[in-house]
């Protein structure tokens, strides 16, 4: 199945990425971005915030973007 994935993180990319059916917004997040923890990020499906057991379809749209910008300030 074929999805968009849009990674904001670093230099950032979005691309067409093909899936396996039934795979959730958690298993795609742990093989795309290995070591990092999900509540680090923000992630979202078609533009709206999921749960990470909401199972991904056909077209789907997934963004993850980083909570914090390393080098920004806190404040």
């Amino acid at each position: 199945m074929r999805i968009l994935m849009i990674n904001n993180d670093g230099a950032g990319f979005a691309d067409y990425i093909d899936v396996e059916s039934g795979i959730t917004v958690e298993q795609l997040f742990t093989q795309q971005m290995k070591s990092a923890k999900a509540s680090d990020y923000l992630i979202r499906v078609n533009r709206l915030p999921t749960p990470r057991e909401q199972v991904l379809q056909e077209d789907d749209r997934i963004s993850i973007t980083a909570r914090k910008i390393e080098g920004a300030s806190g404040k």
